[in-house]
């Protein structure tokens, strides 16, 4: 069985144990989802997803779901979450799901739908910085959010690609926005290895960054799939085409249209709008938050398949292949099957819609 130790992770995010069972709920003929946040805060960085529930969209109600989000810190606790069903959905990187297979043959859990098929990972420094490159980062102080936070495999997956090791690097969780600001203009880390959104909010609050390139190979790879209970799946295959084709519909939405997209996300959660300032500034600010992110929940323009969602097997091989290399087990290739990791069995479903009629609808929604 998998435990805590086996993923590095804090005591203080609990573990439900295997076995429990928690289904999504049925409101008013609704089946509700719920779906890991790893952001770990709610605001409309989740517009790509929230902008579909807002009822003169209804992406997802029309498709018999609805979604309810669980805050959470990490992809890890995501998986946690996910393997004791206590979400039903959640974000998920292959380097990490792939040897949590291997530790345990029986997790039947399946990449379905990849939600961010850029790379959303950056390594920031202060601009006066020694670290130019990715290979400059061997033998650093590196800043991560926490300790079970993916900038570690990702600092390891980088270093490995240059045949270099980490065994010197020093991991310091530095937390995110202000102190994670702080601890950059203190020079308690040397470089930060985060997603874009968390970049971008560190600059928000005054501190200056320097942008260090990924290494070639990482950042031709895409950064985060939905994954889901396969049995789950195939119990309810209807609900989770529905989801995935909202959601395919709320981030086409949000990428023609992101102010349409952050009106709908508040209208939706009020809540998440920013005190204290005007809906302008609110706005401006989530528009720098999402400068890069809104790229990166599309393909790139010159990827062959161009819809929401697959896998490509050659993706997975280098995923495989990665962590193989930063879990030191040789034998992960061969404990691993690839085709139980990941699956494109609904993403013809999801994609049965018509995308010129929702960025027309994008284009000409107003609140």
């Amino acid at each position: 069985m998998l435990t805590r130790r086996d993923f590095g992770l804090g005591a203080g995010l609990g573990f439900f144990g295997m076995g429990l069972t928690a289904l999504p709920a049925m409101a008013a003929g609704v089946k509700v989802f719920k779906l890991a946040n790893t952001a770990g805060v709610m605001d409309a960085q989740q517009c790509f997803c929230t902008s579909g529930q807002h009822p003169r969209l209804d992406f997802y109600k029309s498709e018999g779901v609805d979604v309810e989000y669980v805050n959470m810190s990490s992809i890890l606790q995501a998986l946690q979450n996910l393997m004791t069903q206590q979400v039903q959905l959640g974000p998920i990187a292959p380097t990490i799901l792939l040897p949590a297979m291997a530790k345990e043959p029986s997790l039947d859990l399946v990449a379905v739908y990849e939600w961010l098929p850029r790379n959303a990972n950056v390594v920031v420094v202060k601009p006066g910085s020694a670290i130019k490159t990715a290979a400059d980062l061997a033998g650093r102080k590196v800043g991560v959010r926490n300790q079970g936070d993916p900038g570690i495999v990702v600092t390891k997956t980088m270093l490995a690609e240059l045949g270099l090791k980490d065994d010197k690097v020093e991991y310091i969780a530095i937390g995110d926005g202000a102190t994670a600001g702080a601890a950059i203009d203190a020079d308690r880390v040397d470089a930060m290895v985060t997603y874009d959104t968390a970049a971008a909010r560190i600059e928000l609050i005054g501190t200056r960054l320097r942008y260090v390139p990924l290494t070639p190979k990482f950042d031709q790879v895409g950064s985060s799939w939905m994954c889901v209970q396969r049995q789950a799946m195939k119990d309810d295959r209807k609900a989770y085409v529905g989801f995935f084709r909202a959601l395919a519909k709320s981030t086409l939405f949000a990428h023609t249209n992101l102010d349409a997209a952050i009106d709908a996300h508040w209208a939706v959660y009020p809540e998440s709008r920013p005190k204290g300032k005007s809906e302008d500034e609110a706005r401006k600010e989530m528009h720098f938050i999402l400068k890069d992110r809104k790229e990166n929940w599309m393909r790139r323009t010159d990827d062959s398949d161009q819809r929401f969602g697959p896998s490509k097997l050659s993706e997975w091989q280098a995923q495989l292949a990665t962590a193989t290399e930063i879990s030191k087990n040789p034998e992960l290739p061969r404990q691993v099957n690839l085709d139980r990791a990941y699956s494109n069995e609904l993403i013809d479903e999801i994609n049965a819609f018509d995308r010129e009629a929702v960025i027309q609808q994008a284009r000409s929604f107003r609140l």
